[in-house]
């Protein structure tokens, strides 16, 4: 739903009852990043957002899908992509059952982390020879029969046809998407069995959904579905009347674009992945960066935008920074979560060397929980990346949450791959890809005093244990960034002011 015609609705009803203020992402208020926690179990995002997201501020999870999935095994692995697969929307998955779920949901919002559930309903399953479910369905995929719904063939579109031409908005819609079996939204039948496996969710404690292929329905349908979804569940402690948060996969390529879909919920916003892969690459000038978030590179406004440096697609294909890149990886999250453009939204992830390849599992086929060592840090032997703990990103998750609905202001930069900016008064960053050391006099937007650089360390009492910022009377610093150091970030608050009004 709009916030047009969510307040719309508001004012129609008031005499009834209370419309709450409207919260679109349902994230508390000092909260602003969402981290997809890609094919973790339900019981171990529980206890990290207990653990490290909820003390870290972190505002909500994007899980992995909750519904049942076809098997599928490569030789001795089973592929990330079968969780993307549905046989069922029952909630039994490697990531755990439905009590599981329900776990995760109560223990993460009484932390104030919110659950974002991964939805897949454009398609069922691809042809599969044995079809047998994470949950024990059972399912003759080359006849769309799925008795675990139940849906037959008459619930998918005919003739079965592949997508072939992305510039032919019907054949992206009814067409199947790399041999998934495509279902027709537009039958009621279809629709309000998607609606009913959404409502579990959603009464179970989620705060939002993912919408994955949502480019391949007829928006019609989508607003359908939509607008017959629950308002969140008070027992997990919603404001009365709050609605899911919807963002929806909309990749742009061909004639379908986001404005088919903005006014129903957020985009994922593709292109920012993709040029900040460029400017961090050296692909292009990090002057450049004035225009990110405008029509200048062809984004979308930032009220409709989530965006992300990579996620589990991206990161398997080429052009794109991943953990792999780790150096300026770092800095381009740094520049993700301080530019106000969009929803930010981090990955973490699990350790790879081949596109199939899926997470860290036992002998079993169980997923391995992470393991964390003294450094507070998950351990590579256990598989797992989990670049939402590595404490330059966890310090600009505070970063951001400190300059939320700030602008840009104090632009600078040295003709090429030196810039700088602030964030009205709250927050200040530069960065440095020129090669050669940074030093210069700048204004910083901040109030006077010391502040501590969260890039090169953290404030330890009344000390810094990095590079300490001297502001002036007159909001001005001097920068100095040596040819290795990509970046340096101050702001307002207890994570990195010294002492502030000298």
């Amino acid at each position: 739903m709009s916030l047009l015609v969510w307040l719309s609705f508001c004012s129609l009803f008031a005499g009834v009852f209370s419309c709450e203020a409207y919260i679109k992402t349902n994230q508390l208020s000092d909260r602003s990043v969402i981290v997809q926690m890609f094919e973790w179990t339900w019981l171990d995002i529980a206890a990290e957002c207990e653990n490290f997201l909820g003390p870290n501020k972190y505002g909500a999870v994007q899980t992995s899908p909750a519904t049942e999935n076809v098997i599928v095994r490569l030789n001795t692995t089973r592929p990330w992509y079968e969780r993307y697969q549905p046989i069922s929307y029952k909630l039994t998955t490697r990531s755990g059952d439905e009590a599981a779920f329900l776990n995760m949901t109560t223990r993460c919002n009484k932390v104030g982390v919110r659950i974002y559930v991964d939805v897949v309903f454009n398609h069922m399953t691809g042809s599969h020879n044995e079809s047998i479910g994470t949950g024990g369905s059972v399912a003759t995929t080359q006849n769309n029969s799925y008795p675990g719904v139940p849906y037959t063939d008459e619930h998918f579109h005919h003739p079965e046809c592949e997508i072939s031409d992305y510039n032919n908005a019907t054949e992206i819609r009814v067409c199947q998407l790399s041999g998934l079996k495509d279902l027709n939204q537009t039958i009621p039948y279809v629709r309000q069995k998607i609606i009913d496996y959404l409502n579990n969710l959603i009464d179970l404690g989620a705060a939002g959904i993912r919408v994955d292929a949502a480019k391949h329905m007829w928006p019609e349908d989508l607003n359908e579905i939509y607008k017959n979804l629950h308002n969140l569940n008070t027992n997990h402690g919603f404001r009365r009347n709050s609605r899911p948060y919807i963002y929806q996969e909309v990749a742009k390529d061909g004639v379908v674009t986001y404005n088919d879909y903005k006014d129903m919920g957020d985009i994922t916003e593709f292109t920012a992945g993709n040029e900040i892969a460029q400017f961090f690459s050296g692909q292009k000038p990090l002057k450049n960066l004035s225009f990110y978030g405008g029509t200048g590179l062809d984004m979308m406004p930032s009220e409709n935008a989530v965006v992300f440096v990579d996620n589990h697609d991206t990161q398997r294909a080429s052009g794109i920074l991943t953990y792999k890149n780790e150096t300026i990886y770092k800095a381009a999250l740094a520049f993700l979560l301080a530019h106000p453009y969009g929803q930010a939204r981090i990955t973490s992830s699990f350790y790879f060397t081949d596109f199939d390849e899926g997470p860290p599992a036992n002998a079993d086929e169980s997923i391995k929980g992470p393991v964390i060592n003294s450094n507070n840090q998950c351990t590579q032997e256990s598989g797992w990346v989990c670049e939402h703990r590595w404490d330059t990103v966890a310090r600009m998750v505070r970063f951001r949450n400190e300059v939320h609905k700030t602008q840009v202001a104090n632009w600078w930069d040295n003709g090429n791959n030196q810039i700088a900016f602030s964030l009205d008064n709250k927050g200040f960053i530069a960065f440095n890809l020129e090669g050669t050391a940074m030093n210069t006099t700048l204004q910083t937007g901040l109030p006077a005093g010391t502040y501590c650089d969260i890039r090169s360390g953290k404030v330890q009492g009344t000390t810094c244990s990095g590079k300490i910022v001297a502001v002036s009377n007159t909001g001005q610093a001097i920068v100095t960034l040596s040819a290795d150091e990509l970046y340096l970030a101050v702001h307002v608050g207890t994570d990195s002011s010294l002492q502030t009004f000298l």
